[in-house]
């Protein structure tokens, strides 16, 4: 419960001291394991590997290469985050993360859902080139 203390600061009984400094903890390793960050780096290279040999001409080589370093910058930039100084955190082992799972904002996710929830999207990615190739061979 709160109540004012205007009373107590006019009768001289309380005292306003600054707050307290600490340094705030940071965290850039995402709380994801290591391993399933470079699954989804490699499911977009292979993303790219697909088109490039199922399309692959010397007009599109430029704009692979382009796509390529994009991917590289996209996932490269948060990798060099986590070895930056004043990085208070590691990013989870695999063990941990299959004995805990991960903290999400909604709650606990169950390593196997958090799994999935990972890597849906980098797997349907790759399974959609395999397709997009596939047709385009048949047709």
């Amino acid at each position: 419960m709160s109540k004012l203390v205007h009373d107590h600061l006019s009768r001289g009984e309380a005292r306003i001291v600054d707050a307290p400094r600490k340094a705030p903890e940071v965290d850039r390793s995402f709380g994801i394991p290591t391993g399933f960050y470079a699954t989804t780096v490699a499911c977009y290279f292979a993303f790219i590997a697909l088109m490039a040999a199922g399309f692959g001409n010397p007009g599109l080589v430029i704009p692979m290469v382009i796509f390529a370093v994009f991917i590289v910058a996209g996932f490269g930039v948060p990798a060099i985050f986590t070895r930056l100084k004043g990085n208070d955190s590691q990013p989870l082992t695999m063990g941990k993360f299959a004995q805990e799972g991960i903290m999400t904002h909604t709650g606990r996710l169950a390593p196997r859902d958090a799994a999935i929830q990972m890597l849906i999207l980098p797997v349907l990615v790759v399974l959609w080139a395999c397709a997009a190739v596939t047709i385009a061979a048949l047709v």
